[in-house]
């Protein structure tokens, strides 16, 4: 059964499914350029065929509870990608991962696909622990994380590779208690899903 995360009107999560794919390959050639900044593997995505075997692998990591694969879509449109990847069964644990296209960058997407994420991995996945990982030079990525309340857990040094270059990764944790609290004390959910239900 494909996973499906209704956020607000506009917006929702759908677990990628095979025939995806030529969207897919399609939103990645449209921000090529943006992406591939931060994102090694876009050069390794040339044809369509890439974006399908990557929804495959995804689909068999879902089927062995080890990640899974969303297309974040806006008014009908597949916007990006978001990922639950790394479980961990006995920690409770995950991480997450995010794309946007540049046409829809900028309207708070990422940042309402990543809170409705969060509430199905504590709520329906049980997770105790979700954390998100960024190179140190990737402010706009990092501040999904901040806005969302995760606390910075500290700099992995060295620990990946851009482009043939070392670079560092930030990460940020957030624990299922961190999440309750944060929820009940921002309302900050609530004012992103009244703005985009608003346009």
């Amino acid at each position: 059964m494909m996973v499906s995360i209704v956020i607000n009107d506009h917006i929702y999560l759908q677990q990628l499914k095979s025939n995806d794919a030529g969207m897919l390959f399609d939103l990645v050639q449209s921000s090529r350029k943006t992406l591939r900044r931060f994102l090694p593997w876009v050069d390794y995505n040339t044809k369509p065929e890439h974006s399908q075997r990557f929804i495959e692998l995804m689909l068999r990591k879902a089927d062995q509870q080890e990640a899974i694969a969303f297309g974040m879509w806006y008014n009908g449109a597949l916007c990006g990608v978001m990922d639950l990847h790394e479980w961990d069964p006995i920690l409770q644990k995950a991480e997450i991962g995010y794309w946007i296209a540049d046409q829809f960058s900028g309207k708070g997407i990422v940042s309402v696909c990543c809170s409705g994420l969060l509430d199905y991995a504590y709520a329906t996945m049980r997770l105790n622990k979700v954390e998100i990982r960024f190179a140190l030079e990737n402010k706009k990525s990092g501040r999904i994380p901040i806005k969302l309340g995760f606390r910075k857990e500290g700099i992995l040094r060295q620990s990946a590779k851009l482009h043939g270059q070392l670079v560092d990764m930030v990460v940020m944790g957030m624990l299922r208690e961190d999440w309750e609290k944060f929820n009940k004390e921002q309302p900050m959910k609530r004012a992103w899903q009244e703005k985009l239900n608003s346009e």
